[in-house]
């Protein structure tokens, strides 16, 4: 029931929105701005999304034979949605492993800061589906605040991309609280009651998040235990009688202490408060399971490559166990300005970039994409034994890269990045089914072809192994190199 009326509350408001405008207006154009609003506002749930554009093109068509102005001909009006459904889709399908600020949704806003939620990813693609169970999210809270209790119907891993706050955790007979600061990454098990702290006077803290949903797949919810209407409280939920038995309290008590709060779920403490949450446990062990602390820097760890042209650090269950039922890893590439990371790609392991700082942009080769591959296909089936299968062809994806971007590296593409002239790139990578995941490198010292036979060489590239070792000897750096020059950097818009 309560969300259903969330449904019609959303579908209610941006109609009105709709209605206003689309007077003296393209009715067209004002029916997509109204399935964008509906996109946006729905907060990344697609069945409330999908009721809302519904309502979208039911309202266009009703005010249209009402104008006569399509002369209430239905087939002009369900060509014109069914084209736009194409082209979105289209659109979708050109680049979908790319996701900028406009496949972001913003819940929980207030003056004191905001989650924003990456948009599902197999909604996106069907090619993304293997990833469909994670999403990517990021919470940013303005100095001196306090995040209200609540859990997630989801596992949780968290990094630290900017300034320091305090986590707590709390068990059925427990609480810990753990100081966390730039580089650090916990695990949160889903149900586990949380609350956070910006225990910084004057830096936002921005924690990256990727979630693992364990009831619905692909989505999660928030339930708030503390609060009141903002946000609500889901004791407020449950019947009179239930909660008089329950708390054992008078009603008139426990519908004040629900009624209170309308501050919204990120609120500004005052420093007495932040210094008394700020109090982390000393000398406990990881209240839910395992014996490994609570969290893990990144930058304590011993960089896996390093030279002139960047660092890469990595965290997987060895360094830290509460990654190993989740099958996940951590990693940070520091790329100087003006180089690249070496062409690789991993065997098993699919890669969320988040690029937190900097600019570059990045390539990757991709077998689905591409167009002569359709028609090819084509051709085999019509030419029968006669027809010679070439194999697949590949497409160059590639993007800008800056602060927020977001970019999904499949297992088994060849993926390289490179920074720009002007300043570092710093890549945040979560790598998911890394158990038995191998990096294949594509160039410099150890890549995969040095390793062929000298036979092999000559059998897979027509030419001398001679010619094939200038080639592929020439690099004597690994994975970080020096990057082409700056001209090559609008190949990215290509």
């Amino acid at each position: 029931m309560r969300f259903a009326r969330g449904v019609c509350v959303v579908i209610l408001a941006v109609l009105l929105v709709f209605v206003s405008v689309t007077l003296g207006k393209d009715p067209y154009k004002e029916y997509q701005k109204c399935q964008k609003q509906c996109q946006q506002e729905s907060q990344g749930r697609y069945s409330q999304q999908k009721l809302c554009q519904q309502g979208c093109a039911e309202e266009l068509q009703r005010r249209q034979e009402e104008k006569g102005s399509w002369g209430g001909s239905d087939d002009v009006y369900e060509g014109r949605q069914e084209e736009q459904e194409q082209e979105q889709e289209q659109e979708q399908e050109k680049n979908p492993y790319v996701f900028e600020d406009r496949h972001f949704t913003t819940r929980l806003q207030s003056q004191n800061g905001r989650y924003r939620i990456l948009q599902n990813f197999a909604e996106r693609s069907k090619l993304l589906i293997g990833i469909g169970n994670y999403r990517v999210v990021f919470l940013e809270a303005e100095p001196q605040t306090f995040v209200v209790p609540h859990h997630l119907d989801a596992d949780t891993i968290l990094y630290v991309a900017q300034g320091k706050g305090t986590v707590s955790l709390v068990s059925e007979d427990k609480r810990e609280s753990f100081n966390i600061r730039e580089g650090d990454i916990l695990r949160i098990s889903a149900g586990t009651t949380t609350y956070t702290i910006n225990r910084d006077n004057n830096k936002k803290l921005i924690i990256a998040k990727l979630i693992r949903p364990v009831a619905t797949p692909g989505y999660f919810e928030s339930f708030f235990s503390a609060g009141g209407e903002n946000p609500e409280s889901f004791y407020r939920a449950f019947s009179d009688e239930i909660l008089e038995a329950a708390l054992n309290t008078r009603k008139d008590k426990w519908q004040r202490l629900f009624g209170q709060q309308r501050q919204g779920a990120i609120l500004k403490a005052s420093q007495e408060q932040i210094r008394a949450l700020s109090r982390q446990e000393e000398g406990g062990q990881w209240p839910f399971g395992g014996q490994s602390k609570g969290s893990v820097n990144i930058y304590e760890q011993r960089p896996s490559q390093s030279n002139q042209y960047g660092q890469l650090y990595e965290v997987d269950s060895r360094d830290y166990r509460q990654l190993q039922d989740l099958d996940v890893s951590v990693s940070l590439a520091n790329v100087t300005k003006g180089a690249m990371i070496a062409p690789y790609y991993n065997s098993e392991a699919t890669k969320i970039t988040i690029v937190l700082d900097g600019e570059g942009y990045f390539e990757m080769a991709c077998p689905h994409l591409s167009s002569h591959q359709q028609g090819q296909g084509q051709q085999q089936h019509h030419g029968g034994s006669q027809q010679q299968e070439r194999g697949p062809s590949y497409q160059k994806v590639s993007s800008r890269l800056k602060r927020g971007t977001v970019v999904v590296v499949p297992a088994g593409h060849p993926f390289v990045a490179v920074a720009s002239n002007n300043q570092n790139l710093q890549l945040l990578c979560f790598e998911i089914n890394s158990r038995n995941n191998q990096r294949y490198p594509l160039a410099g010292k150890k890549n995969v072809i040095n390793q062929f036979e000298r036979e092999a060489k000559e059998l897979a590239f027509g030419v001398s192994a001679r010619e094939v070792d200038e080639v592929f000897r020439s690099q004597n750096e690994e994975f970080f190199f020096k990057g082409p020059r700056q001209q090559h950097q609008g190949r990215a818009d290509e």
